[in-house]
C-alpha cells in the first residue's frame, strides 16, 4: 500500500512537469529554451543537438528517397534533382525542380560538350527567355534551344512560374541558370566529387561555378553592368553544401550502409559555418549563438519542428527542461 506521502510526491512531481511545460509552451515563439541551452555544458549540448540533427536528416532523407525514386534509383540524376532544389530561393524552389524534370541529366551529359547548348535547353525550357526577346546573346540561345527542343520533345515552362519580384540580382534564376549551366557542362562524375567534400573549402571549389562569358557584364540579359566574374559565391555554396552535399553523403550512405560517409556528412556540418538567417538571429536574441552548421541545422530544426508548433513535450530540450523520460 503505497504511504500519502509518496502519492503526494509523485502527485507534486507530475505537477511540476506540467507547470514546465505549459510555460515553454507558452513562450514557444520567443524560444524559451534559449537559456538553458546557453548555461549547458558543451556534451550536454553536443547531446541535444546531435539528436535533432538526426532528426532533422532522416525528414531529408525520405525528400531524397522520393527523388530516388522518381529517378528510376539514378543517383546522378537524384543529385541533379536535388542540385536544383538547392539553387534558388524557397519562393522559386518547385520552378527550378520542374525545370531539372524536364531537362534530365541524361540530356544534359549528351549536350554538355557543345558550347552553349546546356545553357540553351535551360533557359528556353524555363520559359525566362520569353523576358528577354531583343538581347542578341538570348536571340542566339533561343536558336538553340528551337533545334534541342526538337531534337528532345522539350516542353517550355510558362513564365509566370516564376517569382521574380524583390530578388537580389545576384540570385535571379537567369544568372543561376547560367552557373547551373557551367556546373553541369564541367564534368560528368560531379556526383562522385561530391561524395569527396571534407571541408568548406573543397565544397567551394567543387560548386563556386564562374558563368560564362557574357555573364561577366550582366546580371540578367540586355542590361550591362561593370565587368566581374559571376560565380557562385561562398554564402551560397556553403547553403549547396549544408542542403545538397552534406544531405546527399548521409542519404547514400544510409542506403549503401556506409558508416564512413554518414559521418562524413557529420564532419562536414561541422566544418561549415553556421547559416546567418532570421531563425538564427532569433536564437542569437534568445542567448544561442551557433558555432557551425551542426549547431544551426540543429537550432533550425527546434525552431521550425518543436518551437513553432508549441511540441515542447516531444521536444528533447523540452524534456530535458521537465526531465520527461521519453516513453518506451
Amino acid at each position: 500500500m503505497d504511504r500519502p506521502a509518496d502519492k503526494k510526491s509523485g502527485h507534486g512531481t507530475g505537477n511540476a512537469v506540467e507547470q514546465t511545460i505549459r510555460r515553454l509552451e507558452a513562450r514557444a515563439g520567443e524560444h524559451a529554451c534559449g537559456g538553458f541551452l546557453a548555461a549547458t555544458d558543451p556534451l550536454q549540448r553536443t547531446e541535444l543537438f546531435t539528436a535533432l540533427i538526426f532528426d532533422r536528416l532522416q525528414r531529408k532523407i525520405r525528400t531524397v528517397e522520393a527523388l530516388h525514386a522518381e529517378s528510376a534509383q539514378n543517383w546522378n540524376q537524384t543529385f541533379y534533382l536535388l542540385y536544383f532544389r538547392t539553387l534558388g530561393d524557397r519562393r522559386n524552389q518547385e520552378a527550378y525542380l520542374e525545370l531539372a524534370r524536364r531537362v534530365p541529366y541524361k540530356i544534359v551529359l549528351r549536350e554538355r560538350k557543345v558550347p552553349h547548348a546546356v545553357e540553351a535547353m535551360l533557359f528556353g525550357v524555363s520559359g525566362l527567355l520569353e523576358l528577354y526577346r531583343h538581347d542578341e546573346y538570348t536571340l542566339n540561345l533561343r536558336r538553340h534551344f528551337e533545334h534541342l527542343a526538337a531534337k528532345y520533345e522539350l516542353r517550355p515552362l510558362d513564365v509566370s512560374v516564376w517569382e521574380l519580384s524583390e530578388i537580389r540580382p545576384a540570385n535571379h534564376p537567369v544568372l543561376r541558370l547560367a552557373q547551373a549551366a557551367e556546373f553541369f557542362a564541367q564534368d560528368e562524375f560531379i556526383m562522385d566529387r561530391a561524395m569527396t567534400c571534407r571541408s568548406e573549402e573543397e565544397v567551394r571549389k567543387l560548386f563556386g561555378i564562374e558563368a560564362s562569358e557574357y555573364w561577366r557584364t550582366h546580371f540578367i540579359p540586355g542590361a550591362e553592368s561593370d565587368s566581374r566574374p559571376k560565380r557562385i559565391g561562398a554564402f551560397k555554396s556553403n547553403i549547396i553544401g549544408i542542403n545538397l552535399v552534406a544531405v546527399l553523403q548521409f542519404a547514400y550512405g544510409s542506403y549503401t550502409s556506409s558508416e564512413r560517409l554518414r559521418d562524413s556528412a557529420l564532419t562536414l556540418l561541422e566544418r561549415l559555418p553556421a547559416e546567418d538567417n532570421r531563425y538564427m538571429r532569433e536564437w542569437i536574441n534568445a542567448g544561442v549563438r551557433p558555432g557551425n552548421a551542426f549547431e544551426s541545422q540543429a537550432l533550425l530544426q527546434l525552431a521550425t519542428e518543436y518551437c513553432a508548433a508549441g511540441r515542447c513535450a516531444e521536444c528533447p530540450v523540452g524534456r530535458r527542461i521537465a526531465r520527461i523520460r521519453p516513453e518506451r
